[in-house]
């Protein structure tokens, strides 16, 4: 099958705004990548409708407008943009990459910019509503609804730092969280009852979201929950064991979490924590962008569980294909037999 691959000197897995920045540096630097667009093409941005903290915009643009700006300032340095999923990568000089559909390629460098995708309920409503004041990214939308009333859904740190992040826009912030006790960090605990004694927030354990009400014309209106008094997931609780209720409200975020796409990297030798977010030298979000297999560079959401934004992406991004070029130049010299020993140590 490997006979059959066609070999590319650089292949960039996901289509974000980390890999669109990674591509349109290596295409500068005349490393030809090929971008694999997955299930998520352009990523979570593509799902926020206005994006007013990006520089450059001061009156702000649309998430998928600025996705698609990137791909054909890509796509104009020479960067090639395909549909792909990885399902395996076999790491040596060069990788294997194997596609879903069975297509496969070998490559002198890969950068892993495939991102993270947040964990939504499957309520009615959500996907319909998403971007239209249901959001999965407090510090991208939260000022868009300045004055309503919101909500957030969750339990963990993320959500705690969210409802106190909210507190400054909205005219009231409600968490809401399915069982009794949170699971954030003491901090952040102390933090939202602090702010529940001021007022600022209401807190609703033991209560879980189940409809999301509004269109994409008017936004989000209210939302149904349901109360459970015995702290138990509404799914394993009969009818009457719930207090169902309607709270009006113009903005739903979700804050329970993100899965980094990582599963064709399980196998390859590339460190990844406990969550399954890539380990790179120097840390999460910071540092350089090498992993622990040489020639495998990893940027954006699938490394930085942290600051999640798009800039902070698109930075990474670009350091990504700035060592993946510093690291093709070294395959070049050595190929040529005049490696620089102390370019190793660089």
């Amino acid at each position: 099958m490997s006979d059959d691959a066609e070999h590319r000197r650089l292949v960039i897995a996901g289509s974000g705004i980390a890999g669109l920045s990674a591509a349109i540096y290596a295409a500068r630097s005349n490393n030809d990548p090929l971008v694999l667009e997955g299930p998520e093409p352009g990523g979570q941005l593509t799902l926020t409708t206005d994006v007013a903290n990006y520089p450059g915009f001061p009156e702000g643009i649309g998430g998928p407008e600025l996705i698609q700006d990137m791909k054909a300032q890509a796509e104009q340095f020479g960067t090639e943009i395909d549909t792909g999923v990885i399902v395996d990568v076999d790491p040596g000089t060069p990788h294997r990459i194997e596609l879903r559909d069975g297509t496969v390629y070998t490559a002198d460098a890969l950068i892993a910019a495939s991102g993270a995708s947040a964990r939504t309920l499957g309520v009615p409503g959500e996907d319909e509503l998403m971007g239209y004041g249901v959001s999965t990214c407090a510090t991208c939308d939260g000022a868009f609804f300045r004055d309503e009333d919101m909500i957030v859904v969750g339990g963990g740190d993320a959500a705690c730092e969210e409802a106190a992040f909210l507190t400054k826009f909205a005219d009231t912030v409600s968490i809401v969280h399915r069982r009794e006790e949170f699971r954030a960090e003491d901090y952040w605990v102390d933090r939202v009852r602090e702010l529940e004694s001021e007022g600022d927030v209401e807190v609703l354990t033991n209560t879980e979201l189940l409809e999301i009400d509004g269109s994409p014309e008017e936004g989000v209106e209210s939302v149904t929950l349901a109360r459970n008094p015995e702290g138990h997931p509404t799914e394993k609780l009969d009818d009457s064991d719930t207090e169902r209720f309607e709270m009006d409200v113009g903005a739903v975020f979700m804050a329970i979490g993100h899965t980094p796409n990582t599963d064709y990297l399980q196998d390859t030798g590339v460190e990844l924590d406990d969550a399954g977010y890539l380990e790179t030298v120097g840390g999460s979000g910071g540092g350089q962008t090498r992993t622990g297999v040489e020639g495998i560079f990893g940027a954006g959401d699938v490394v930085d569980f942290h600051y999640q934004q798009a800039i902070t992406a698109g930075g990474m991004g670009s350091k990504a294909a700035i060592d993946a070029d510093a690291y093709l130049e070294d395959l070049e010299r050595e190929a040529e037999g005049t490696a620089d020993p102390a370019a190793a140590d660089d």
